[in-house]
């Protein structure tokens, strides 16, 4: 499990500095994440070494959203102003991602010859 947690936190940091290095506006995390998907791909890192420390940290999955959850305690005036608005983001950008969501999966059961007649 060490050695799991050992290359999930060498990535995580590999991506914040590609991510601080080259100014990218995207997440140190979310570079390490996607680091990490080209290692399994690729076979450099193997499913098994990671396996135990991801079991253990999805299994406390539930703790890691406290903190954005006690964030957004801050801003309870802007959404009391703004609840419409943030209530319709969420409902349209749910259905969007829904329609596309299908349509990448009609397109793909088309290319594998899977789609239904």
């Amino acid at each position: 499990m060490v050695r799991g947690l050992g290359i999930l936190l060498l990535l995580q940091f590999l991506g914040e500095l590609i991510s601080r290095g080259f100014d990218i506006p995207i997440p140190g995390n979310v570079i390490g994440m996607g680091l990490l998907l080209i290692a399994l791909q690729a076979g450099i890192v193997k499913t098994a070494w990671v396996q135990e420390a991801v079991d253990l940290l999805l299994s406390h999955l539930a703790l890691f959203f406290v903190p954005a959850g006690v964030g957004v305690m801050v801003y309870f005036d802007l959404i009391r102003k703004e609840w419409l608005a943030i209530v319709t983001a969420m409902v349209v950008s749910t259905f969007v991602v829904m329609a596309v969501t299908g349509w990448v999966e009609s397109a793909l059961d088309k290319r594998r010859g899977d789609h239904a007649e």
